[in-house]
């Protein structure tokens, strides 16, 4: 019987003829190598250049020579490669976030950075490869980065109390009644107002000690509040709408917008973004059993984010949120499971105000303007529309939307404007 050997597949299954050529980077903090194949997986060209701004160009001029390049795989979009996708980019060239090799085919063929490159733009050849990197050159990479600032700071705050916590506890008996019933921020205040004296004694470095300690929690107070109050700024410039959603704050906003990038339109549908918040449930099927678990991957900055949101309008009992609790319940579901059903609904309302924010004005501003022609209090109509003070003057002022109150207020406003022409 005669015996034939297949021919060795193509580096393309995912049926992409188109001719041209892919490219990979393996990027590391002094160089970049970078290594061109054809459509049919064989290496063309690899170079290494060095990671500065003459390099990146160089790069983009070195892939212009070697035909038009379809594609380009960058490991590190984050990291190492995040300036190289910048300038790629802005030469028009299709860039495509590539994870770093997989052990196993370090294993099987070794490791270096040709190899490592040439396995990036054969991973793209391929199909494997399909993330768009988040763009970094607008507004949203400055809230990324007053993030970063304020998570340390915070953590930092956080470390000075705890450490004046543990210093009470062994301090010194007359140190430690000193101070015993004051707690949080009262504690911080009172020792950031105290005078130690000089000497060396247990109890008076003790009290210096503590003294500092206090010193840096309000230092770093002062900072986080600057941080909030420019984030707030920056969100409300990029996405009033959703700045304005019931149970979103400054931070929350910022972690959500910075998780998808300056470009959301990179994130197509619903569940992608699901995905990439990790609140979209993973099939665990097997045989006879069909189920789903718990997705522990994306972006779990943005999972805390819609968490919070989440127990936000759960603690202010938004109508919403509690007619779902209440609906589930009664399906026998437990909080645990239908928090994690919450936040599957609150990923699909952010992904809209994310991708498609509205331009309209919000309406709190115009039942505003229609309540005072009427020459009714704030503190009257929430009486009448049984609703808390606070309630509606956020409403009004634009930083809370209520899609509920708002039409309640409008027809109650309605109502009364026609009930004083009847009248008059």
């Amino acid at each position: 019987m005669t015996m034939m050997t297949a021919p060795p597949a193509a580096a393309n299954p995912s049926g992409n003829t188109t001719p041209g050529r892919y490219a990979g980077v393996d990027t590391h903090r002094d160089t970049h190598h970078v290594a061109v194949v054809d459509e049919l997986g064989r290496t063309v060209a690899d170079r290494q250049f060095v990671a500065t701004n003459t390099g990146y160009r160089q790069i983009v001029d070195f892939l212009r020579t070697h035909g038009p390049v379809l594609a380009v795989g960058v490991e590190g979009t984050g990291s190492y490669g995040a300036e190289l996708a910048r300038i790629l980019a802005e030469a028009e060239m299709t860039v495509i976030e590539v994870m770093r090799t997989n052990r196993q085919h370090w294993r099987l063929k070794g490791k270096s950075d040709p190899l490592d490159a040439e396995q990036a733009a054969l991973t793209v050849a391929a199909g494997r490869a399909t993330v768009v990197p988040k763009q970094r050159d607008g507004l949203v990479e400055s809230l990324r980065i007053l993030l970063a600032e304020r998570t340390s700071a915070t953590k930092a705050r956080t470390a000075a109390l705890n450490q004046v916590h543990a210093l009470l506890i062994t301090a010194p008996g007359a140190v430690r009644a000193e101070h015993h019933r004051y707690h949080g921020a009262e504690l911080v205040a009172v020792l950031a107002r105290t005078r130690p004296g000089g000497g060396d004694d247990p109890a008076q470095v003790t009290r210096a000690s503590l003294k500092r300690l206090a010193t840096r929690h309000r230092i770093l107070t002062e900072e986080i509040s600057l941080l909030d109050g420019q984030l707030e700024r920056i969100v409300a410039e990029l996405n009033p709408a959703l700045l304005a959603t019931q149970g979103v704050g400054p931070v929350v906003a910022a972690t959500l917008l910075a998780s998808v990038g300056d470009n959301p339109d990179r994130i197509a549908t619903r569940a992608q973004f699901a995905a990439l918040c990790g609140v979209a449930p993973i099939p665990a099927s097997s045989g006879k059993t069909n189920r789903h678990r718990l997705s522990r991957g994306g972006n779990r900055q943005a999972n805390h984010a819609l968490h919070r949101l989440v127990l936000i309008r759960m603690r202010f009992r938004e109508p919403r949120t509690m007619a779902y609790f209440a609906r589930r319940r009664a399906e026998g579901l437990a909080d645990r499971d239908i928090i994690r059903c919450l936040k599957r609904h609150v990923a699909n309302e952010v992904f809209a105000l994310l991708t498609h924010p509205t331009t309209e004005p919000l309406p709190g501003p115009l039942l505003r303007e229609q309540r005072q022609a009427l020459g009714i209090r704030l503190t009257d109509a929430a009486h009448a529309l049984e609703v808390p003070y606070q309630r509606l003057r956020r409403l009004e002022l634009g930083t809370r939307t209520d899609p509920d109150l708002v039409h309640r207020c409008r027809q109650w406003l309605d109502e009364t404007g026609q009930q004083r022409l009847k009248t008059a």
